[in-house]
Formats: C-alpha cells, sequence, structure tokens
C-alpha cells in the first residue's frame, strides 16, 4: 500500500487510466461503430460558395444612374466530391434543363458539332469568317492576312510589324485579330491555350481533341456527341478555372423561373447546383452614351491566365470598352466567400467561414444625360432628314437640307466646358446597347453590331466612337489655326487683302467657292471679313506669307506649313488630349509623313496594276516583284529626271512597252509631289491636304480659343467614391506673346454666326446667345466599293464594256487567282484585272468603278458661347452629311439646352459625397 500512496504512482494510475478510456472508446468508434461513422463522413464535404461582389456603379455629373446593377438568378455548378460519372450526369441533366426551358447556357466549350455530326473548332470558324468578311481567302495565315491588310490600307513597307500595327490601329481605326508578336490569330493562340489545358498535341483534329476528352471525363461510350458535349460545357468550365477549381462555375445567368423550379424539384439529383442572385450589370438609358460607358465581355481564353493570377474568376466580366475597360480596377469588387459544410443531399451542416463581399467604387462621369440625350436626338435628326432632303425642326427656327445625301449615316458631336475641358456631351452615332452585353452577347447580337460593308471604310460600324476614333480633315473649321500662325508672324488682323479669285499653278487652279462656282470674289477683306465668308484665298495667301494678288510679301518672316503645324499642337490637334477612353491620334502635318505618303501611294499603285506594268516573270514571283517594286519606292525622294528613270525601269521587271508610261506616273504624278509644295501650303491653310484630327480633338481646340489660350486635358471624370472630386491638372497657356489675337479670332468667329455674309446667320437668326462658330466642308475623294465587287462587276458589265461576256470575265478571274495567288488574293481584287486583261487593256480601273457611288464631302462644324463669356464648345462632324452648315443645327440645340435657354432644363445637385 505504500507504493500507492506514492503522490507519483497516483497520478501514473490515473494517467493509465484515461488512457484505457480512450483507447476503448476510440475502439468502439474505429470497430464497432466504423462503418457508421465512416458512410457518414463520407456523406460531408466543404463547398466554397462564391457571394459576387457588386460592381461599381457610373453616374453622370449629376448622379444620375447610368450603368447600374440588377438582380438576377444564376446556376452554379459545384465538382465538390464527385465522382467523373456523377459529375457528367448531373452537369447533363443540368444542361437539359435549361435547354428545354429556353435558357441559355454559357457555352465556352469551343468544339461544336454542324448539322450533319462533323466536329470543328469555333476557333477555326472565327478565324474563317474574319477573312471572308475582310474580302480574303479563307486559308490565309497570320503573316499572308497581315501582309494583305498593309498593302491593302497602303501603309509604308519600311515600318516594321509592331509600327506598321501602331498605324493600322492608330490611323485607320483597323484592330485585325492577329499577335503581331507572334504573327498568329488571336483564335490560334486561344486553341493552343485549350488544348494546353489537357495537354493535347497542337494538331490534333476537333475530332481527335474531342475524343481524347471523351475518355478523359470518362463519358459513357453509349452517350451521342451531342450529350457528350452538353456534359463538356460543365466539365470544361471547372477545368478552366486551374488552381481555383475548388469554386462553383456559372453555368447560365439570369434564368427563367421555370429552369429555377425544375431545378429545384430535381433535388438530390442535382445535388452540386445551386441557384444564387446574382448582380447583372444594367444600362437604364440602352443606347445613351454607350461609346462613353463601353460595355463587358467574357475573358477570352489567352487572357484567362493574366485574369486568373489577379483573382478574377473564370466566370467574371471584364470590361472591353469605355469607361468599363478604362476603370476596370476601379469599378470591379471583391467577391465574398462563405465556406460551408453539405451533406450528400447538398443540405447545409455547418458554416465554417464567411467574408462579405465588397462593392466596387462607384464613378462620377462629367457628361450630363440631359445634354448627351440632346445631342444624340439631334444628331439622329440632322442624319435623318439629310438623308432624304427634309428639315430639321426646331424651337430656334428649322433648318432646311436642300440637298439630300443618301449615305448620311454616320456622324458625332462633343460638348466640352470651355475652361475646364471636361466632357459635358460626347455622342457617336449609330450607337449600340451594352445592355446585350451583359450576361455575354450572342453571337446573332455581336453579328448584328457588325459593319454591313467591310469593303467600305466609312459604312457604319455602331461599336466604333466616332467622336474620339474618327480622323479625317477638318475643312474651313482649320482655319483659325492658321490665321493664329500669321498673327502670331506679325499679321494685321485688319489688313485689307485682295481676293484674287483664283491662284494658278500649273495646271491646277485653287480659288474660293464663289470663285469655282461663280467665277466671283470676296473683293478686298480683312481677317474678320474672311472667317466670315471663309475665304479660301485670303487664307492661301497669309498661310504662305504671300499677297498672291498683288505679287508681293505679307512680311510675315517665311510663314508656312511648319508655322501652321506648330500651332495646330499649341492647339491640342495632332496629340492626345488626355482624356480616359481610346482616342485616335493622327500628327499634324510634315514633310517626312507627306514622303510616306507619297511612296505608300505610289507603291498601291504599282501593285495593282503588277500584271499590266510588269514583265510574267516579275509578277510570278512575289518576292521579286516586291524588291523591284521598292526599288522604284526608293527613287521618290531622290526624284531623278525622266530620262534617269527611264534608263533604270528596264532593270526593274517592267515591259518595254510601258517603260515611259511607268516613268510619267512615277515622275509627275508621284516624285514632283513629294516634297512640299506651294499647294501643299495652300491645302494645309484651309484644312485640306495632311490634316486629319477628331471631333473630340477639335472640341477642345476651339474651347482653347474660348478661354483665352490654356490648353486642357479632356476628361470624362468627375469623381470617384471614396476620392471625391478628381483634382483637375492645371491647363498649358498656348505659346502666344498677345493673347488679343485670339478675341480677333472670336470675332471672326462670330461674325459667321451674327454677320450678314456668315454661313451660319440664318442658322441663328432666332437665337438669343451671341455665337463664334465657323462651319467646315471636307472632301474625301474615291468611290464607294460595294460589299461584293464580283456581284457589281457581273451587274454592270454591259455598261463598262459592251463587247465582254461575263463567261470571258469569270474565266480569266479564275486563271488569275490560280495562277498569280500572292498578287490577287480575293476573287474581288482578280476580277478586276480579269476585266482589264479580257478588254485587251481598253478597259480602265476608271472605267470599271464608273458606276459605284461617289464619297460625298463631310460636314464640320465647330462654336463656342456666349461670344462674350464662353462656357461651352461644341464639334459635329457629319460623315458624308453635305456642306458645313449642314451640322450647324446640332450644335445650336446643344448650345441650347445647355445654357436652359428653353426654361425647361432640369438641373440637379451633385450628391453630397460628391460634393466636397
Amino acid at each position: 500500500m505504500g507504493w500507492f500512496k506514492d503522490r507519483a504512482n497516483k497520478i501514473l494510475i490515473v494517467m493509465l487510466v484515461l488512457m484505457a478510456v480512450l483507447f476503448g472508446r476510440l475502439f468502439f468508434l474505429t470497430v464497432v461503430e466504423g462503418p457508421q461513422w465512416q458512410e457518414a463522413a463520407e456523406g460531408l464535404y466543404v463547398k466554397t460558395v462564391t457571394t459576387s461582389a457588386p460592381r461599381g456603379e457610373i453616374f453622370d455629373r449629376y448622379g444620375r444612374l447610368l450603368a447600374g446593377n440588377k438582380a438576377s438568378f444564376t446556376v452554379q455548378f459545384y465538382e465538390g466530391n464527385l465522382n467523373a460519372a456523377e459529375l457528367n450526369a448531373q452537369s447533363l441533366a443540368l444542361i437539359n434543363i435549361l435547354e428545354d426551358n429556353g435558357d441559355m447556357a454559357a457555352d465556352d466549350f469551343p468544339i461544336n458539332i454542324s448539322m450533319d455530326g462533323t466536329l470543328y473548332y469555333t476557333y477555326d470558324v472565327e478565324i474563317y469568317e474574319w477573312l471572308l468578311s475582310q474580302e480574303m481567302p479563307g486559308d490565309l495565315t497570320a503573316q499572308e492576312a497581315f501582309d494583305h491588310i498593309r498593302t491593302e490600307l497602303g501603309i509604308d513597307e519600311g515600318l516594321d510589324v509592331f509600327e506598321a500595327q501602331l498605324e493600322m490601329q492608330n490611323i485607320y481605326g483597323y484592330y485585325p485579330p492577329i499577335s503581331v508578336a507572334r504573327m498568329e490569330f488571336l483564335e490560334d493562340l486561344n486553341k493552343n491555350s485549350f488544348l494546353d489545358r489537357y495537354y493535347l498535341d497542337h494538331e490534333l483534329t476537333a475530332e481527335e481533341a474531342f475524343q481524347a476528352l471523351r475518355k478523359k471525363f470518362r463519358i459513357d461510350e453509349s452517350l451521342s456527341d451531342w450529350d457528350a458535349r452538353r456534359i463538356m460545357i460543365v466539365r470544361n468550365a471547372l477545368e478552366a478555372q486551374g488552381y481555383m477549381a475548388y469554386l462553383p462555375v456559372d453555368v447560365a445567368q439570369d434564368v427563367s423561373d421555370q429552369s429555377i423550379i425544375d431545378i429545384e424539384e430535381a433535388g438530390d439529383l442535382l445535388a452540386n447546383v445551386d441557384i444564387i442572385s446574382k448582380p447583372v450589370r444594367y444600362y437604364p438609358y440602352g443606347t445613351t452614351a454607350s461609346h462613353i460607358l463601353g460595355y463587358l465581355g467574357r475573358i477570352s481564353e489567352s487572357e484567362k491566365e493574366a485574369y486568373l493570377a489577379e483573382g478574377y474568376s473564370v466566370n467574371d466580366l471584364v470590361g472591353k470598352e469605355g469607361i468599363e475597360k478604362a476603370y476596370e480596377d476601379v469599378l470591379r469588387g471583391t467577391d465574398g466567400t462563405r465556406q460551408v459544410m453539405v451533406n450528400a443531399y447538398g443540405e447545409l451542416v455547418q458554416v465554417l467561414s464567411e467574408t462579405a463581399p465588397e462593392k466596387g467604387q462607384d464613378i462620377y462621369l462629367t457628361i450630363d444625360i440631359e445634354l448627351q440625350q440632346t445631342a444624340e436626338a439631334a444628331l439622329e435628326e440632322a442624319l435623318s432628314k439629310i438623308r432624304v432632303g427634309g428639315s430639321f425642326e426646331s424651337k430656334w427656327g428649322n433648318y432646311k437640307y436642300s440637298t439630300a445625301y443618301k449615305n448620311a449615316n454616320v456622324g458625332a458631336a462633343v460638348a466640352l466646358d470651355t475652361d475646364t475641358g471636361e466632357v459635358l456631351a460626347m455622342a457617336s452615332l449609330p450607337g449600340f446597347d451594352p445592355n446585350l452585353f451583359a450576361t455575354g452577347i450572342t453571337t446573332e447580337n455581336w453579328n448584328s453590331l457588325q459593319s454591313e460593308n467591310p469593303r467600305d471604310p466609312l459604312a457604319p460600324l455602331p461599336l466604333y466612337n466616332v467622336a474620339s476614333r474618327t480622323a479625317v480633315q477638318p475643312g474651313s473649321t482649320f482655319k483659325m489655326v492658321t490665321a493664329t500662325a500669321a498673327m502670331a508672324k506679325g499679321l494685321d488682323p485688319g489688313l485689307l487683302i485682295r481676293d484674287g479669285g483664283a491662284v494658278a499653278l500649273g495646271n491646277r487652279t485653287y480659288g474660293c467657292l464663289v470663285w469655282n462656282r461663280y467665277r466671283g470674289t470676296h473683293g478686298r477683306i480683312d481677317l474678320y471679313k474672311a472667317l466670315e465668308v471663309s475665304c479660301n484665298y485670303y487664307f492661301y495667301s497669309i498661310g504662305s506669307g504671300w499677297d498672291w494678288a498683288d505679287n508681293k510679301s505679307l512680311g510675315l518672316d517665311d510663314m508656312g506649313i511648319d508655322d501652321i503645324s506648330y500651332y495646330a499642337e499649341q492647339y491640342g490637334l495632332g496629340l492626345p488630349t488626355g482624356i480616359e477612353i481610346r482616342e485616335t491620334v493622327v500628327p499634324t502635318p510634315n514633310e517626312e509623313s507627306k514622303l510616306a505618303n507619297t511612296k505608300r501611294a505610289l507603291r498601291n499603285v504599282l501593285m495593282g496594276r503588277a500584271e499590266l506594268y510588269f514583265t510574267e516573270k516579275t509578277v510570278i514571283d512575289k518576292t521579286l516583284l516586291e524588291e523591284y517594286i521598292e526599288t522604284i519606292v526608293g527613287w521618290t525622294a531622290e526624284n531623278p529626271s525622266r530620262g534617269q528613270i527611264i534608263s533604270r525601269l528596264a532593270d526593274v521587271g517592267v515591259r518595254e512597252e510601258m517603260i515611259e508610261t511607268v516613268a510619267d506616273l512615277c515622275k509627275y504624278s508621284y516624285f514632283n509631289q513629294a516634297a512640299w509644295t506651294t499647294g501643299d501650303e495652300f491645302n494645309i491653310s484651309i484644312g485640306q491636304g495632311e490634316n486629319a484630327y477628331t471631333p473630340l480633338q477639335m472640341a477642345n481646340y476651339i474651347a482653347t480659343i474660348g478661354n483665352g489660350g490654356t490648353l486642357n486635358k479632356v476628361s470624362l471624370i468627375h469623381a470617384i467614391e471614396g476620392e471625391g472630386v478628381v483634382e483637375k491638372e492645371a491647363g498649358t497657356p498656348i505659346d502666344l506673346e498677345n493673347t488679343d489675337i485670339l478675341d480677333d479670332i472670336l470675332e471672326g468667329m462670330r461674325r459667321v454666326a451674327h454677320g450678314e455674309g456668315g454661313s451660319a446667320r440664318s442658322m441663328f437668326a432666332k437665337f438669343p446667345v451671341n455665337v463664334a462658330a465657323k462651319t467646315g466642308t471636307a472632301e474625301r475623294g474615291g468611290r464607294i466599293n460595294p460589299p461584293d465587287e464580283v456581284e457589281y462587276i457581273k451587274e454592270y458589265l454591259p455598261k463598262i464594256n459592251s463587247s465582254l461576256e461575263w463567261e470571258a470575265v469569270e474565266e480569266e478571274m479564275y486563271r488569275l487567282l490560280r495562277e498569280y495567288p500572292d498578287t490577287y488574293s480575293s476573287q474581288n481584287s482578280a476580277v478586276r484585272q480579269a476585266v482589264i486583261n479580257v478588254s485587251g487593256r481598253r478597259t480602265t480601273a476608271a472605267d470599271i468603278d464608273a458606276f459605284k457611288d461617289e464619297y460625298d464631302e463631310f460636314a464640320w462644324f465647330v462654336a463656342t458661347a456666349p461670344v462674350e463669356d464662353p462656357k461651352i464648345s461644341v464639334c459635329v462632324l457629319l460623315v458624308q452629311g453635305g456642306s458645313g452648315p449642314y451640322s450647324g443645327p446640332v450644335a445650336r440645340e446643344i448650345i441650347g439646352e445647355y445654357l436652359q435657354l428653353s426654361g425647361e432644363y432640369e438641373d440637379y445637385s451633385l450628391t453630397p459625397e460628391m460634393s466636397e
């Protein structure tokens, strides 16, 4: 008993007893009740439920909702601990329910089945259809397609592929779906990423890849390919999440009540399917301000890696254009997560952890949605009435469009706060409804937003922001730049310069409209009158520093193009405006660009007439043909004599009988025009020639005149939630010793709207405030290509050349395509040469194009008001809208609405949190 009395021994005995109890209980749980607990444990698993964070909302400057969120029901699928057979069964059952009720699953599986059962990659179809839409053979490689586009646009061969890509995007607004770094189609890169996910060879056909995935997913062999594909829609979505596979995937959004009922009734047959309430983007104003707001889109295959690394889910929609894209990081919220334990029936057992979602930050734009609606409505009214020669009806007086322009389908209007550069309204027509993208756009809707005629660069393109991305010649609205440059050089605005009617340079004359139409002149006029009546002759004189009528110098210290371009840049033309969304910028005129453009044009004409000018041996060998053409183009800057050109052409593959023709073409049409000429000075002085600017840039230029000479950064952002009102950068004063020059310019512009000879006088006769304005008419040369050149020629061949038979032309077209595939990449290019060949080269390109519509002129209008203290500056562009005054009524409506002249304008205060 002494041993038991020892305290240490007592502790040991207690520990032994406790261990015996513990082992006994463990034996009971694992051996006696083991099967029961094992069954219960297998029926429990942890799943993560994602609570989607609402995207930050977008408001106008007065707090009116432009882009918000609405609740909708989303079907989600969790992989959990299901085996392959269970995954497949639930996937198929779910997709069948959705299809039966007309709900669309988020189908990102890139292998599809044609009606005849053939399997194909959707990536390949996208490439093929894009090539055909661009009038290229459907089997071109990315390199061949890029080279074709480069040639069609006339991009200098001397530029590397990255420089060429920038020119395509910034100058032509052309974004081919090609990765220039890898020189592959983006869809091919997406396909490779898809195959890499499953460690499949890139060379597998769609059939081979599909069968490999059937095995990987262990899909029952008795199921049809159609049912197998239904399963793969869900399985692929789960696999696409990579290391985030524990998260659910969205299978369908905004589903019907019937689908919800059917899924709920399925019970444990769809245990891994949940229906959650999830915010969906909503744009209450529909198409209004669509180009500003932008739209959302699914994360593409090639983007997934980067987005997933930033914490995105493959389910997420991200900003693709406009503010939605530019401020993706601000608008995006942080999703909440909820880890729960559920049993085999999907019933909640326990909440393990929970993190609440955090909404994205709201953004307040500078635009006024009422003014935006006014701008868009006025644009639509003007374009629709111009097309039929109707009247623009307004409380300020109706404006009659005396001549109809049937192709007036595209336009833009920009209104800026004159003092700050804030965008008050920016409208582009046609527009689009961003609600179409809210849950993922259908193929049908996407196709409806594409150009109806890809061969016509001016055809309506709803997704294209004309206001910030269409850079064209500004016409006479540019004349205030020339006036600024001349006065900075010492021109007295009161100096009278005689309008001599027209200046003859070689075989061309440069004259005013009154001279060209009526052989009239404006007599002796000063700057104010010259702006009022838009006298080209006056601006030819001050732009070149020479009084052409009296044949004497104006004493403007070598005034010329460089001076005009300098002040164009001072006004922000040819430079980025600073706006937060995408814009096009074309540099101001310079001698290097003139040379490059001349080379481009010569290269295009030689390539287009290759079979006519070059030997057969040369035409067959594309590499040799391009080498010879580059050699000829390379003589442009040198500008050799005609005799030297003739002696050289025999060595570069030109047909002997065509040497003199080619020499004259090169010498007189191109080489002599490559350097700056007096004619260039004239054209640039009046806003033609190498000038090309966007409506957005032009509005900021007018605002700079109106505010006394400060170039402001253009902005769409007024405030951001949690950060308050965005502080604006100080503007940059333009380089003028005497800003009174701008008062002189404003006076001239005031006379345009209110002077006796002003082109906008009738328009503003009943307007209650003084407006400074300028009209401009920009010429667009060329003819409109039809969607299908082959059909056009078939229809008009009897008129083009009545002696030709279509069968002969068609046969020659196919011969050219077979024998010269490098030169003629489409039927549209080959058929034209076929007509020329079959006619014995008696039919010319001009003969072929004679029955196509010509492009109409562009109508520009710029204005700022009130003249005494400008508050708003406006620019309007109507593409193929006729003469400048035609766009004036749009500007008048915007100014009247902004200045609250109608007495009906509703004012709003900023929300409290934004007013600080």
